[in-house]
């Protein structure tokens, strides 16, 4: 290969990669990738599975300012440990009778969104994704007129957790901001799932997802737009899921 064709095609190899955060033409040693390659995939595996492994701590994870400004409080799921959670989904799947109480308390009913944020699979979601998800949700739901409910924040929460949300507090649309399961691209990457009037019938079918928010997925202000316009979309159609149709959202 010439030089000005292996200048040409290293060109070509810097703007692929760019565009993707996977791995692609990372180049090799004989059979085996190269050592800075291969410590770039151990360092991320194991942001992967601090993520997983971390326990969610509001002060440390969302900070004390953001908590008070947003009256943030936490409630849990049946799942009493980190361990159990990830053992059984099922009990991530309900909150505990001291959430549910804490919840009927400090939250009021029948509002037209709540918000809720839980720690799902990645509590490194949460600290990077939420500081800047939040406000922006908050923010321009109540610009567009909507009675917006106390958020609250979920330990060891799963998705299903948005049937218990509407089963307690009957909103019209109910937003659950996660930590997704983390993967060798990020570790800091989050789902909102939304579900019209959810209840306990509701499967993953009556819900929808805008996923992989983070810095070089959906960013937060674009993300932002895409829950609340399909918020708009549940309420004005008055359903959720497989059959909600979003024009804006639409190629």
């Amino acid at each position: 290969m010439t030089d000005e064709l292996a200048q040409q095609w290293s060109e070509i190899v810097r703007k692929i990669r760019e565009r993707t955060p996977a791995r692609v033409l990372a180049g090799r040693a004989g059979s085996s990738y190269r050592t800075a390659s291969q410590l770039e995939l151990r360092e991320a595996h194991a942001a992967a599975v601090d993520a997983v492994r971390d326990e969610l701590d509001l002060t440390t994870s969302l900070g004390r300012t953001f908590c008070e400004s947003h009256k943030l409080f936490e409630v849990s799921t049946m799942a009493s440990s980190k361990a159990e959670f990830l053992l059984r989904p099922d009990l991530g799947r309900r909150f505990s009778d001291e959430a549910r109480a804490t919840i009927k308390d400090r939250c009021r009913p029948n509002v037209d969104l709540q918000i809720a944020i839980g720690d799902g699979l990645s509590v490194a979601a949460i600290g990077a994704q939420v500081p800047q998800l939040l406000p922006l949700l908050t923010h321009n739901a109540f610009r567009r007129g909507w009675h917006l409910g106390q958020p609250f924040v979920i330990r060891h929460c799963r998705v299903g957790i948005l049937n218990d949300i509407g089963e307690l507090l009957s909103p019209t649309v109910t937003v659950l901001l996660i930590g997704e399961r983390p993967g060798l691209a990020t570790a800091e990457s989050l789902s909102a799932y939304l579900a019209f009037r959810p209840n306990q019938n509701h499967s993953d079918a009556d819900r929808n997802l805008v996923s992989n928010i983070h810095a070089r997925g959906t960013p937060p202000a674009q993300a932002a737009t895409r829950i609340l316009d399909t918020v708009s979309a549940m309420m004005s159609q008055q359903i959720s899921g497989t059959k909600l149709n979003i024009p804006s959202l639409k190629p």
